[in-house]
């Protein structure tokens, strides 16, 4: 075996070595079979790994059984050292952005905290400004008002007490709901609250830009078991209602627009140098007034039912601007 060859295979091992006892300290026990699925090794390479772990004095322990496996003693940390400056950094600009989303003091202590494992010259760079990832959970031009919300529903959840809200459904119309809050949910820059809403008996989601109103009550709840965040994915069967294919088309100026809204194979670009939009989409409020905000700058190609409603809602806007009527009698 080469010397390269020799130096990449003990890279290699070493960086399992390291994974492996990140993972036992994460995890607890764990057999030889799981370790070796995760590794992708054979069970008698394990064998081996823990040995040479106790050899470098990491404290593991090897139970046996049909519940048996390896696991690290309690009270046994990983040195400091073994976590680079570099990852150091990117924990902190991770901090950083949580505690200015949310404003808490206690991420705010975590982050001094992580300051002070790095170098002095890291540290320097990082105080001036000088990290190149920076993560920013607030969208531009967002006022104090969502985060005084996120504070005080935390408090409610940590308090456990009932909140009721008032709710604006998809359709326009106002709902309230009485829920047990549960937790905070952050999806790009949108906050959402995981609660149990007593009226529908189970566990919802609730986009805190559609709360209108919310009022933390005095009575307190016992807290339920909720679904795992982890599996709150996109589900496409809550977008399928009255779906359609759908053909538009977009003059160039709509151009830097289209790639926030559209998938990258939904679009295609003219020789005229307008883009055509094909796809499956679901014909809700959402995506009319999506297309409503491109103004003369979108036309619906198909499917002529699609065609017609945007003339009808088209027809409507004019009509509420040459009539101008006082608010109180605006009818459609």
């Amino acid at each position: 075996m080469s010397t390269r060859v020799e130096k990449v295979h003990t890279e290699v091992k070493t960086e399992r070595l390291l994974a492996m006892t990140v993972l036992l300290l994460n995890r607890g026990r764990m057999s030889a079979r799981e370790l070796a699925e995760r590794f992708e090794v054979s069970v008698k390479t394990i064998y081996r790994d823990m040995e040479t772990l106790s050899l470098a004095g990491i404290p593991v322990t090897a139970l046996q059984g049909t519940a048996g496996g390896f696991e690290i003693m309690d009270r046994y940390t990983l040195d400091r050292h073994l976590v680079s400056q570099g990852e150091i950094a990117s924990l902190l600009a991770a901090l950083r952005g949580a505690s200015q989303a949310l404003e808490d003091r206690t991420y705010a202590d975590l982050l001094e905290k992580f300051k002070a494992l790095l170098q002095p010259s890291g540290k320097t760079a990082w105080e001036s400004g000088g990290s190149e990832l920076v993560f920013d959970f607030q969208p531009w031009g967002q006022g104090p008002a969502i985060k005084q919300n996120v504070a005080m529903l935390r408090q409610a959840i940590v308090d456990k007490r009932l909140v009721r809200l008032i709710y604006i459904h998809q359709d326009g119309t106002e709902h309230i709901r009485v829920v047990e809050p549960a937790s905070l949910i952050m999806k790009g820059s949108v906050w959402y609250l995981q609660a149990y809403c007593r009226m529908r008996g189970d566990f919802r989601v609730f986009r805190l830009s559609r709360v209108m109103e919310f009022s933390l009550l005095q009575e307190c709840f016992n807290p339920r078991e909720a679904p795992v965040l982890d599996g709150y994915s996109w589900d496409p069967a809550w977008s399928r209602k009255d779906e359609c294919e759908v053909s538009l088309i977009f003059r160039p100026e709509a151009r830097y627009r289209i790639g926030d809204v559209f998938l990258p194979e939904q679009i295609r670009l003219q020789e005229d140098g307008n883009i055509l939009v094909q796809g499956v989409f679901s014909r809700d409020e959402w995506f009319y007034s999506m297309l409503l905000s491109f103004g003369d700058l979108v036309r619906v190609l198909t499917p002529g039912s699609l065609v017609q409603e945007m003339k009808l809602r088209a027809e409507r806007i004019v009509r509420l601007y040459e009539s101008d009527p006082p608010i109180s009698n605006w009818t459609y």
